[in-house]
């Protein structure tokens, strides 16, 4: 003799519909990371430092830019600037994005691909961005 189940109680199918949403919510986000890790632009402007096409992209004024302390560095031999802890933000190998906490000590948002870095220390956090051309970048930056 064959007996059915009574059928789920339509929570089963809401809660089975919600994970299927955060799946699809996590894969977009994964997507766009993804995307965006290619696809970051640095622009200097008359006004300030402008980093798009990232979640961790913004406008830094020029009044906020230390300009003295704008330089290029080698991540692998000044290991006091290399990141410690990341408190928001992606950590890949090769990719790091979003905000990090330095050796020193210091709070910083990286879009750092390389051990060659432009460091732009503001008022209240680094900038570190792993550019083409990084000597350039840092007599444009200067210029400001």
């Amino acid at each position: 003799m064959r007996f059915e189940l009574v059928p789920p109680s339509s929570t089963a199918w809401v809660v089975t519909l919600s994970i299927v949403v955060v799946c699809l919510a996590l894969l977009l986000l994964f997507a766009y990371i993804a995307y965006s890790m290619r696809n970051v632009t640095v622009e200097v402007e008359n006004d300030g430092l402008r980093i798009k096409g990232s979640l961790y992209g913004r406008f830094i004024p020029k009044e906020q830019i230390i300009k003295n302390g704008i330089r290029t560095l080698d991540l692998s031999v000044e290991r006091e600037f290399k990141p410690r802890i990341r408190t928001n933000g992606i950590g890949l190998p090769g990719y790091k994005e979003g905000w990090f906490k330095l050796r020193n000590g210091k709070k910083a948002l990286l879009f750092v691909t390389s051990n060659t870095v432009v460091y732009v220390p503001t008022n209240n956090f680094a900038v570190m961005l792993s550019v083409k051309n990084p000597e350039i970048f840092v007599e444009t930056l200067k210029t400001l």
